[in-house]
This record gives structure tokens, sequence and C-alpha cells, in this order.
């Protein structure tokens, strides 16, 4: 969503692209029946640390950003700074930090796919399941990046970023301390 507001479609797309590869990674994981991982409690602990440190630096990130137009050039911040390799980072590292990414593939492949379920066709479902969240997200992409929702008030989104960034803040604190 902040890609679509602040910098070019292509960008926008990259973020996408970065959620789905790290969605992809932990496709694999469960393919690979490494749920394993979420029963070592000191990988799940670290992974939960990792992710709320991360989005602290995000949340931190949108309270420092200082008030400009939706479509203001000279980024400020990593999440704003153009570049197809930046953008897919931000997306990739906003997905792979997050714990419940872990827990919902693994505990989804443990729950709805049988043991004895190939393993094409579990690497099936992991290609779909990963197409599938690119297009979700490229739909938001295309909603925010939409000239009529760019046309908000900038003092709405102003305030929608400071709300967001006290929000993944306070989230990311919770899950680190937790």
């Amino acid at each position: 969503m902040q890609a679509a507001l602040r910098l070019p479609l292509r960008y926008a797309i990259s973020v996408c692209a970065g959620i789905a590869a790290a969605n992809g990674v932990y496709l694999i994981v469960a393919v690979l029946e490494l749920e394993a991982v979420r029963e070592v409690p000191a990988l799940m602990q670290i992974l939960k640390f990792l992710g709320g440190g991360y989005l602290i630096c995000i949340g931190i990130m949108l309270l420092r950003a200082p008030r400009r137009t939706i479509n203001a050039g000279n980024p400020v911040t990593a999440l704003h700074a153009p570049g197809m390799r930046r953008q897919f980072a931000v997306g990739f590292l906003s997905a792979i930090f997050n714990p419940k990414n872990a827990i919902f593939y693994l505990s989804l492949f443990m729950v709805m796919v049988a043991v004895e379920t190939p393993l094409v066709v579990r690497v099936l479902y992991a290609f779909w399941m990963v197409g599938i969240v690119f297009v979700w997200d490229m739909g938001v992409a295309l909603a925010f990046g939409n000239e009529r929702v760019q046309k908000i008030p900038g003092q709405w989104v102003f305030r929608i970023e400071k709300f967001s960034g006290v929000v993944l803040a306070v989230f990311g604190f919770m899950l680190a301390v937790g």
C-alpha cells in the first residue's frame, strides 16, 4: 500500500513480488515437511524476536516520516526509496520476519494436506498459494495506486501513516517480548 501510494506502480509490483517470494520460502519449508521447526521453541523465539524487531523498525520509520504529499519526490526512508531491488527487499523482509506466515503455512500443510500427498502435488499447492498471495497484493497495490485514491488529502495519509507506525511498533514490541 505504501509503495502504491508513494512510488510508481513498478515498485509496488516489486514489493508484492518480495512478499510472495518470502511466502514461497515458508511454503518450501512446509512442503518439505519441516514442521518440526515449529516444535523447536528456540527457533520460534528467534523468529518472533526478529519479526518483532522488524515491525518496530517499520513503525519507527513511519513515525519519523515527515508530512508530505502522496506523490512527493525525494523519498526520505528506505520504505519510500525507489529501486526495484530495494522495494523487493522491503516486501521480502516484511513477510519473512512475520512469524504468522510460518505458523500459518506449516499448520495449514499439517492439517489440510495428507502425509500421503505426493511431493509434486504439494509443490503445486505451494505455487498456487504463492500465486494467490501475489495476485491479492497486486490487487491492493492497483487499488491504492489508483488516481482517485491518490487524491485523498495528504493530511489523512499522514495520520494513517502515524497510526500505522504506532500500531506496528506496539505489535512488534508485543511479539518480541511475548
